[in-house]
């Protein structure tokens, strides 16, 4: 194993000081907890937090900041933070109106979240929740009951993000975040599986031919093995899915994330957006705005995901609205 870290145990504390002494105008850090949350606090507005298992970056730190989320916890690779820094983060982002937790629909986070919210409330926050569940690949795995929260999570980010920056209720940021929840919808793929630093190793083996087709975000094997093709057949695979939930047709608008897993060159994701831009529009369905690049990733996996969020113009305001994290940047 190949890797640029210092040891097994120290990786998640020095990501996040690193992270911090790059990004000091978007984020602080906690003291003694793995979470990160604005620099300049977030009084007044309702507060955002999200998180889960390191190994996403820039998920999730990299979305803290002004018109998206306000907090953002690392918990060991692959795994949920524990419920005591969840809690810590609901505390310290916590401006006066409210929290919304972001949960990506992975058993142990929302179990540890939802202790969280129980202990914030006992302290008298107001907290609500929603669940991402983009995932068309599988309806349970190994680590959910239930579809997987990918990507398309970070549309939830930044609509629900927009809302809140906006001056909405916490209410009514809980019912954009659930309106982005309802209409986005994703499915990844990979060339070669990651390695999770503390295993050694890769989470599956492939061969020099073959394709895994229904990854998920945490290494996991996906639903069927095939040999590999062109890069417009593989898109036309995933986006068939994506396209069998029915919720997307003629005469619609959506937002597209092209995702890297971590180990694609950005060349290989442009090649992908280029086809998929072209089978929506041939579909009918035109692309108001494409995101291309790592947003979501599983540490050095070599693949990629495709995410489509249905839009109207409630929607479309919110997406467009201005935003300023480490991650994503928009004036």
């Amino acid at each position: 194993m190949k890797k640029l870290i210092n040891g097994t145990d120290s990786i998640v504390d020095e990501m996040l000081e690193g992270m911090v002494r790059a990004y000091p105008r978007h984020i602080r850090r906690l003291e003694g907890f793995d979470a990160v949350v604005r620099a300049n606090g977030s009084r007044g507005k309702v507060a955002l937090v999200s998180g889960g298992g390191s190994g996403h970056e820039p998920a999730h730190g990299g979305y803290v900041g002004k018109g998206m989320l306000d907090g953002a916890i690392a918990g060991a690779v692959f795994t949920s933070p524990t419920p005591d820094q969840v809690y810590e983060a609901i505390k310290a982002a916590d401006g006066g109106k409210g929290v919304l937790l972001i949960i990506k629909n992975y058993t142990g986070d929302v179990m540890n979240f939802e202790m969280a919210a129980d202990m914030a409330r006992d302290e008298g926050i107001e907290v609500e929740q929603v669940i991402t569940a983009d995932d068309v690949a599988v309806e349970n795995s190994t680590w959910t009951t239930g579809r997987r929260g990918i990507a398309g999570t970070v549309f939830v980010h930044k609509i629900a993000g927009a809302c809140a920056e906006a001056g909405g209720d916490l209410a009514e940021v809980k019912r954009v975040a659930e309106k982005v929840i309802e209409n986005v919808r994703s499915m990844g793929m990979a060339l070669k599986a990651c390695t999770v630093p503390a295993m050694g190793k890769p989470g599956f083996d492939l061969a020099e031919n073959e394709v895994e087709i229904g990854i998920g975000i945490h290494g996991e094997p996906g639903v069927s093995r095939e040999r590999i093709t062109s890069a417009d057949a593989i898109v036309d695979k995933l986006l068939e899915k994506i396209l069998a939930e029915g919720i997307y047709n003629s005469g619609d608008e959506v937002a597209v994330i092209v995702n890297g897993m971590g180990g694609t060159p950005v060349m290989e994701l442009f090649i992908a957006n280029r086809h998929l831009n072209e089978a929506l529009r041939e579909k009918g369905i035109g692309v108001y705005r494409t995101l291309v690049g790592n947003y979501m990733t599983s540490l050095d996996m070599e693949g990629f995901s495709i995410t489509l969020l249905k839009l109207d113009e409630e929607l479309k305001a919110l997406l467009d609205a201005p935003c300023d994290t480490p991650a994503l940047v928009q004036a």
